[in-house]
């Protein structure tokens, strides 16, 4: 090389551009260095209460779990197999039968249920489960009415676990539905029509062409209504189940033991994670299962039209309106015995842990899914996969996770003498932590596919238009992102409205919700008595599902 060709590379090397291009890769190895860092701090926030139950048995406690191995444990996983198999077979054959009634014949009616039967969604399990005990009870209005009518004949009673599993079935069947709907409709009449043309009937049609299409469909749909049982602990309260939910309540609160509690919640962590395994294999399949066809709908004969509409009328009715009407009935009969200052409290203490609650996480979710945008790397994957971890674990399980190192701390400062009390312990601090960590995925969803809607062309614009980040997300991606805020908002708020053993588990003496007056009401059988916070809960969560019937709607 000559002195000159070598001036040359030294004056392109010492020159502004080349200093700008070094600036430049520092400040984008600098921002990728604070993103991560950002990210894994709040994945490990999330992950936190799961390892510290998971760690728990490392303190063997073996007088109390000589009593759990010999009395608890046999009951407890005889009770869960059976509502796991209750809640498939039978929410997995109402979702799938009304799915295909709904989307692919006419019939009287079916406009109004296409979205109806979507509305046990509203209304939590345990609401479903004491209305349903307090109609059906000795004292209740069914059995009282055929005494009325002379008729003495005794109902048997739902109160067992054959109870839990159908009332959890009709409270989790819309999840099947919704998405095997969605899965029907993009097939539309064209599976019917290949079928026709090879001599198949519509029943055959269905067995043999439109359901094995719509199968992932429908096991993602019986995967979260599984997800939904394993971790329900009102209901089967309600029942006087013994399931693993209500084994972990009582481990702490009647042993007093918040490591045995902690070991249960572990074991239950382990069933959770196969239901999670065998969910992401079926979603990885379900992307090119169905392919789109027409939605044009089917006519029946006369008989075979009153029959769809009996049975959707005859299911919209037990899973929804009469609970719905059973509890205006008893709010409007015991309101003034009932109603009083303590309400202003519930209502307050409701409002306010869920508006800290969504808030926080609805910052949180537009930080993960701003990072995931701009990084796809398989360690940003899997923070973000560890960051919205939570929501398939119990609230039971999280409560024991969160609780166990806030009590630590405590002790820790009461050691040190900095306080003579424990001060963080049934705090609103252990409260947020626990919700937040169980709902992030709630407000994550709908704010990451908002913002996949910009484009990146839009964003090059944005850039071309303004040197300010700041200005540049106030005008350009907030207005993108503000559909999926609102529907991330609304969802995390009436998801923590709704939530019951996370508050009832970790908030202080007298710091109840909707929620905990409700369990407190129905675990002495006050059945009308919980109809108040119940109906305010209901009609909040109609929020969501309304939202949910309209992107449905969209996307169909």
């Amino acid at each position: 090389m000559t002195k000159a060709s070598a001036s040359e590379d030294s004056t392109v090397k010492d020159s502004p551009a080349s200093d700008t291009r070094v600036v430049r890769q520092e400040r984008i190895a600098g921002k990728r260095i604070i993103s991560k860092s950002v990210l894994g701090l709040i994945s490990s926030f999330m992950l936190i209460p799961i390892l510290i139950v998971l760690f728990a048995w490392t303190q063997p406690v073996a007088d109390i779990w000589s009593h759990m191995t010999d009395y608890v444990l046999p009951q407890v996983l005889k009770n869960t197999v059976i509502l796991l198999l209750m809640v498939t077979v039978i929410a997995g054959s109402i979702g799938t039968a009304l799915a295909w009634l709904t989307s692919m014949y006419r019939f009287p009616g079916q406009r109004f249920f296409s979205w109806a039967l979507m509305l046990p969604l509203a209304m939590p399990a345990y609401v479903l489960a004491f209305v349903t005990v307090g109609i059906v009870d000795f004292s209740g209005p069914l059995q009282t009415g055929l005494r009325d009518l002379g008729i003495s004949t005794a109902i048997p009673s739902v109160r067992n676990v054959w109870g839990a599993g159908l009332i959890l079935s009709l409270a989790f069947y819309p999840y099947v539905y919704l998405l095997a709907r969605q899965a029907f409709l993009s097939q539309g009449r064209r599976a019917i029509e290949a079928g026709q043309m090879l001599g198949l009937s519509r029943s055959r049609v269905l067995f043999r062409l439109a359901l094995p299409q719509a199968l992932p469909w429908i096991i993602g749909g019986l995967l979260l209504a599984t997800m939904e049982t394993l971790a329900d602990f009102g209901a089967v309260s309600v029942f006087n189940v013994d399931t693993f939910t209500t084994a972990i309540y009582k481990a702490w609160f009647g042993f007093f033991s918040l490591t045995t509690a902690a070991q249960l919640a572990a074991l239950l962590i382990g069933v959770v994670f196969i239901v999670v395994l065998f969910e992401q294999y079926w979603q990885a399949r379900r992307g090119n299962a169905v392919t789109q066809g027409s939605n044009r709908r089917l006519e029946a004969s006369t008989p075979a039209k009153l029959t769809m509409t009996l049975l959707c009328t005859l299911v919209f009715s037990i899973a929804f309106l009469i609970p719905f009407l059973q509890l205006f009935y008893w709010t409007a009969t015991n309101f003034r015995q009932d109603f009083d200052a303590r309400y202003i409290d519930f209502v307050t203490n409701s409002l306010m842990i869920a508006s800290m609650t969504t808030l926080l996480i609805a910052f949180l979710a537009i930080i993960i899914a701003w990072i995931k945008r701009q990084y796809s790397d398989k360690t940003t994957k899997l923070m973000i996969t560890l960051a919205n971890l939570g929501y398939v674990v119990p609230g039971t399980v999280l409560a024991v996770g969160v609780f166990i190192p806030i009590a630590w701390v405590d002790n820790q400062l009461i050691a040190i003498g900095i306080t003579s009390k424990q001060v963080l312990s049934g705090s609103v601090i252990v409260m947020l932590l626990a919700l937040s960590t169980r709902f992030m995925t709630v407000s994550f969803q709908p704010i990451d596919r908002q913002l996949q809607r910009l484009t990146i062309n839009q964003e090059a614009a944005a850039k071309l238009l303004s040197d300010s980040p700041l200005q540049r997300w106030r005008q350009v991606v907030l207005p993108i992102l503000k559909p999926g805020m609102l529907t991330a908002l609304l969802m995390g708020f009436v998801e923590v409205m709704k939530e019951m053993p996370i508050t009832l588990m970790t908030r202080r003496q007298g710091w109840d919700t909707l929620a905990v007056r409700v369990f407190e009401m129905t675990s002495e059988g006050m059945w009308a008595r919980a109809a108040l916070p119940s109906l305010l809960i209901v009609l909040v969560g109609l929020i969501p599902v309304w939202i949910l019937l309209r992107q449905s709607d969209k996307n169909s």
